[in-house]
């Protein structure tokens, strides 16, 4: 297994939680921008034509051949707070979906956003 940090050329591949079940495609990196290590990526999710992005945190991921295996289940990833495919995160919706998975959202020094899309 590769560490998770790596998972920037893995777009495309599948999610799937620790039980091996598929969640979705992996769709973009979001980083920290206090450290610009990634921290989370949006999974495609959804039906054909009605398809959204959830974030999975980093967190405990692992990558491995055609996949990246998140720390929670199916069902916590799908509940997560959604963007459009083509939407952006709000800035005043980041804490939600560091909240979601009861981690700390800590905003920059002057209020300035946590999560940066790569």
């Amino acid at each position: 297994m590769i560490e998770a940090e790596d998972v920037r050329d893995w777009r495309g591949h599948d999610v799937v939680d620790p039980a091996g079940d598929r969640i979705g495609t992996l769709e973009a990196v979001y980083v920290d921008t206090a450290t610009d290590r990634p921290v989370f990526v949006t999974v495609r999710v959804g039906l054909l034509g009605r398809h959204r992005l959830v974030f999975a945190p980093l967190d405990g991921a692992v990558v491995g051949p055609g996949r990246l295996k998140v720390a929670h289940s199916r069902k916590t990833v799908k509940s997560a707070p959604s963007i459009d495919v083509d939407g952006e995160l709000p800035a005043e919706e980041e804490p939600a979906v560091f909240q979601h998975y009861s981690m700390t959202h800590r905003p920059g020094a002057g209020g300035e956003r946590r999560l940066a899309r790569r």
